[in-house]
């Protein structure tokens, strides 16, 4: 007995680990390492800047390298061929950029009479006391209280008048070389730095297969199926990133630039390629791209229509894009939360600026993909990933014990959308009552969280009703179409009736009664709740009981008139001794009805309890296998028939010879 509980006791505590995982590590030393690499990397961001471009760009111009590579092209001309080609597509994007914002410098003194124009056309909508009077008569009030409250007592006026200050102008002497210094310096620093990002991305694509032979043998040499998954789904979750990025951001692009020009918006093109670029930018960007047109439609035209014009044409490309554009070409594959992506922003652009903001997504991702595939950073899946951190049966539990199944019954429509009901219960319902089992068993489950637990699970039942009826529905239209079809596929060839008529995987219930009971506690009570309504789904009758009907002769008060089949239902595996209790009662109590037993086990696991050994009729290890079972023409299992107990007969004393004489 000890035995068989233990190993009902070992089924769902795995369940358990599983959905939780494996994070029980010291929190510490991680939150320690954490600060100290955000230390280095905002004290190095001269250094680190460049090489994560470089790196990032390295991830992006790698596929075409291969591509170079699979035609035959040597190694170096092919790294060389692409390198040229992207930074000229770079360097042609920066030229067109800053000819596009040397124009609009140049126009900008000729848009001040139109917004001129507007702003009094502004004060006049809030003349003879409109909004903008009030306010500017409050601020005025509130100045005058405030120097009012500043003013101090004057002072005695002096007998001479005060002289005036003289100015003073401060020339500092600089020698030629220090002049030549100032100004050369920041300008060859941006071109320092792009020459080094542009050598780095050379030796990286060059020495690409060294450098993750090097990182495989630095971090992952014990494991080498693990860390070879865990570059090559790295690279292709980048790489695919930045090219449907730059796809998407292309196809929102060319629109905007052609709408923005057929408008009559100055230096469409410019706006076009900043839209481009800023589209990288999650969230904020496509925003500060729309912003900026805006802002030059107001000053070029004096009226309002063609700030309304662009940005309707805004408008309508963030649509299609998001709706359309994004979903075809590119999807949620980044594996990031929603609220991931903000917080990344966030941190990256802190840390780096303005360019740490455009690259914080395609990092964010690599730090994900380092989090799924090695164990010591498994947290960072956790906190960043979009998948998941709890199994759908742990999360139920957590619902259910928590009181909250409103939210269970969200995420079971949310599961019946494209499965049946009988699918959900095997796979979601009874593994979360088993880990709610395995609790109480351990004795980490107080009375009270029991009760909630069993209650919560049966207002569950009680919210799938609705999904039960139209389960039976469904499956009552679909025998009346299988009926219907049953005289044109006699004629059909063979295989055309195998494709018309689909075999169901349950049987019909009709003209079965069953009765649904728990065997020991409130949690059998509600597995024993989900049993009886799948077998409604399948059209039996199906009542259930609680598991107090079946203590001593409560029995005999069962309503077992019309019913030919109770299912008693037993989460705990180590219940053999008292499921054979419970199966004589039932028999006694009504001869040749059939009673089964479920007790759930985990797929391939053998069975605890057997059907001998208990006078069952069967024991099924599934709901589905309890209703194939429960809803068969069977007779029932008769009881064994009581050991035979050995007579004890008193010794008489034996009466002496010669008395019987």
């Amino acid at each position: 007995m000890a035995t068989t509980d233990e190993a009902a006791a070992k089924r769902p505590a795995r369940a358990a680990v599983t959905a939780d995982g494996d994070y029980s590590r010291p929190f510490v030393p991680t939150a320690v390492t954490m600060v100290g690499v955000t230390a280095i990397l905002y004290l190095g961001r001269e250094v680190f800047l460049p090489l994560a471009v470089a790196f990032l760009l390295t991830f992006a111009l790698a596929p075409m390298v291969s591509a170079l590579r699979k035609r035959s092209v040597p190694k170096v001309p092919a790294v060389i061929l692409t390198v040229v080609l992207a930074f000229m597509a770079i360097g042609l994007f920066s030229f067109v950029v800053a000819t596009q914002v040397s124009t609009l410098a140049q126009n900008i003194p000729t848009y001040q009479s139109n917004i001129l124009d507007k702003v009094r056309a502004l004060r006049e909508v809030g003349a003879n006391g409109g909004i903008i009077d009030r306010l500017s008569s409050a601020v005025e009030r509130v100045g005058a209280e405030l120097q009012r409250g500043t003013q101090t007592a004057p002072a005695a006026e002096p007998e001479t008048p005060p002289r005036e200050p003289l100015p003073v102008e401060i020339v500092a002497r600089q020698n030629p070389i220090e002049t030549l210094k100032n100004v050369i310096v920041p300008l060859a620093a941006p071109f320092a730095t792009a020459g080094l990002i542009i050598v780095v991305v050379i030796f990286m694509l060059l020495e690409r297969e060294d450098l993750r032979d090097r990182f495989i043998r630095l971090v992952g040499y014990s494991d080498l199926h693990r860390t070879t998954e865990a570059l090559q789904d790295a690279g292709k979750r980048v790489g695919r990133y930045l090219l449907m990025q730059l796809v998407v951001n292309t196809t929102y692009a060319v629109p905007i630039t052609i709408g923005l020009w057929l408008i009559g918006i100055p230096n469409a093109l410019l706006w076009g390629l900043l839209a481009l670029v800023l589209r990288f930018v999650p969230y904020i960007g496509p925003a500060i791209a729309m912003m900026l047109p805006l802002l030059l439609a107001l000053a070029v035209a004096p009226g309002w229509s063609l700030v309304l014009w662009t940005a309707g044409l805004f408008l309508v490309m963030e649509l299609v894009s998001n709706n359309i554009l994004e979903p075809w070409l590119y999807g949620s594959r980044t594996g990031l939360s929603p609220l991931a992506i903000i917080v990344a922003a966030i941190f990256w652009t802190w840390l780096w600026g303005p360019l740490g903001l455009v690259l914080s997504t395609p990092l964010t991702v690599c730090l994900v993909v380092l989090g799924r595939h090695v164990p010591q950073f498994a947290f960072l899946d956790v906190l960043l990933g979009n998948e998941p951190v709890l199994e759908p049966h742990a999360r139920l539990y957590q619902r259910l014990l928590a009181g909250d199944p409103d939210e269970a019954t969200d995420n079971a429509e949310e599961f019946l959308e494209e499965q049946y009901l009988v699918d959900y219960y095997d796979r979601i319902g009874i593994p979360a009552l088993l880990i709610g089992e395995s609790d109480r068993q351990r004795g980490v489950m107080s009375d009270e969280q029991r009760k909630l637990l069993a209650a919560s699970a049966l207002t569950l039942v009680e919210n799938l009703e609705d999904v039960a009826q139209e389960e039976e529905e469904e499956d009552d239209e679909e025998d009346e179409k299988a009926e219907k079809d049953a005289g044109k596929a006699e004629s059909a060839p063979a295989e055309e009736e195998e494709d018309a008529i689909e075999t169901p995987d349950l049987p019909d219930g009709e003209g079965h009664s069953l009765l649904c009971l728990g065997g020991r506690g409130e949690l059998d009570d509600a597995a024993a709740a989900m049993l009886a309504q799948v077998l409604e789904v399948q059209g039996a009758e199906a009542a259930t009981g609680a598991h107090t009907a079946l203590e001593g002769r409560a029995v005999t008060s069962l309503p077992l008139g019309k019913v030919d089949t109770v299912i008693v239902a037993f989460l705990n595996a180590g219940s053999q001794a008292h499921a054979r209790h419970v199966v004589r009662r039932l028999k006694r109590a009504k001869s040749g009805l059939r009673v089964g037993i479920f007790v759930p086990r985990a797929e391939g696991e053998s069975a605890t309890v057997k059907a001998d050994a208990i006078s069952a009729d069967f024991v099924a290890g599934s709901i589905a296998e309890a209703v194939t079972s429960g809803l068969e023409d069977k007779p029932a299992v008769r009881l064994k028939a009581a050991p035979a107990r050995l007579s004890r007969r008193r010794a008489r004393p034996r009466k002496p010879a010669s008395a019987a004489a």
